[in-house]
């Protein structure tokens, strides 16, 4: 369609590929602006995704009762969300050993063989953006996951041979905020696949609440309550201006955070009363005033900007269609109402636009 662009891999596979997405900034960044220490351990100290974390519950008793390791396990959804945690609570849960990689990081075969060799009953493989994996590596992997051997090809020419290894009884979890990017025969090895959704502002309170004990910072329910309802219902962005408004009121308060002193913190970092930030607002401003509303394809939308495509459709846009300030046609983005509202502009009464949003 005009409003998508894609990379191409090496494989000629599409590819987000690197972006300023995952290399700049702690809002992109999978832990950036996250403590480690501030991650629940278990699932029962875990706030939301209520029927994920009852899906879970059982995948994880019933696997204890048999002595079993895990199904593999795929978990997709916007970024911010937990996905990183959930399987650190689930390496917890069972008690075993998690060994984190990305999908990037395993370049060769030779990479991921040297990975799975090293893996003991019980552990757990956490892959984060698996969706990257390149087609070879994912050749390796199959068999790995389905029957737990490793096929090794030594040598080459007429004397090469293929060595049959066997693996220990291992878990995958594989990570991604692309699920249609994955191939189908690597999401068809997944016996549990979850999308995480966007946490409730309820939620969001009690982590922020949870949060703020631990960083043995005073927080007033009012104050907890105006951080959450800036938090784009991402537990991320909300451990991150926590973060941010504690520094405020350690400098400019008595350390202790209010309703009034959340709302002067959250103004200094220009993130508005719904939560919208600085990117945000330029995405919803261009489509208006550059491009009449729209429909704007999303390569032309990010060169006006001078952000990233996938910054844009990654981390602006869920958000903004949460809202409902944004559409997406078959011709582009466009601007709802509700956009026009926010930003103070008129919106168009003309017919011809007003179909543009009936599409």
């Amino acid at each position: 369609m005009a409003d998508e662009r894609s990379v191409t891999r090496g494989d000629g596979r599409p590819d987000s590929g690197l972006s300023r997405r995952e290399i700049s900034g702690e809002r992109q960044a999978e832990d950036g602006g996250v403590d480690y220490a501030l991650r629940p351990k278990s699932l029962d100290e875990m706030v939301g995704q209520e029927r994920m974390r009852e899906k879970m519950r059982i995948l994880v008793q019933a696997a204890r009762q048999r002595g079993e390791a895990l199904d593999h396990v795929l978990l997709y959804g916007p970024p911010g969300l937990g996905k990183t945690t959930l399987s650190h609570i689930l390496a917890h849960e069972m008690q075993g050993n998690l060994k984190p990689t990305s999908g990037p990081a395993i370049e060769k075969a030779g990479d991921l063989a040297a990975i799975l060799t090293n893996l003991r009953s019980g552990d757990i493989l956490f892959v984060d953006e698996i969706h990257r994996l390149g087609r070879v590596v994912e050749e390796i992997l199959y068999p790995a996951m389905e029957d737990f051997v490793l096929d090794i090809t030594v040598g080459s020419g007429p004397s090469a041979r293929s060595i049959r290894l066997k693996l220990p009884r291992f878990t995958v979890i594989g990570a991604t905020t692309r699920l249609a990017l994955m191939t189908a025969p690597l999401r068809a090895r997944f016996g549990v696949v979850e999308r995480f959704d966007f946490y409730s502002r309820e939620s969001l309170e009690t982590i922020i609440m949870r949060g703020a004990a631990m960083l043995e910072t005073p927080i007033d329910g009012a104050g907890a309550t105006e951080i959450a309802r800036r938090s784009r219902g991402t537990p991320r962005v909300a451990l991150r201006l926590l973060r941010r408004v504690r520094d405020y009121a350690q400098v400019r308060g008595d350390g202790a955070i209010t309703l009034a002193l959340a709302q002067e913190a959250l103004a200094v970092h220009e993130i508005d009363h719904l939560g919208l930030d600085d990117l945000d607002r330029r995405v919803v401003d261009a489509i208006v005033s550059k491009f009449s509303g729209g429909p704007v394809g999303l390569g032309t939308l990010a060169a006006s900007i001078s952000e990233e495509d996938d910054t844009i459709m990654d981390v602006v846009e869920p958000y903004l269609l949460q809202l409902g300030f944004l559409d997406r046609t078959p011709r582009g983005r466009v601007a709802t109402k509700a956009a026009y509202e926010h930003i103070g502009a008129a919106y168009p009464e003309s017919p011809g636009q007003r179909s543009l949003f009936e599409e």
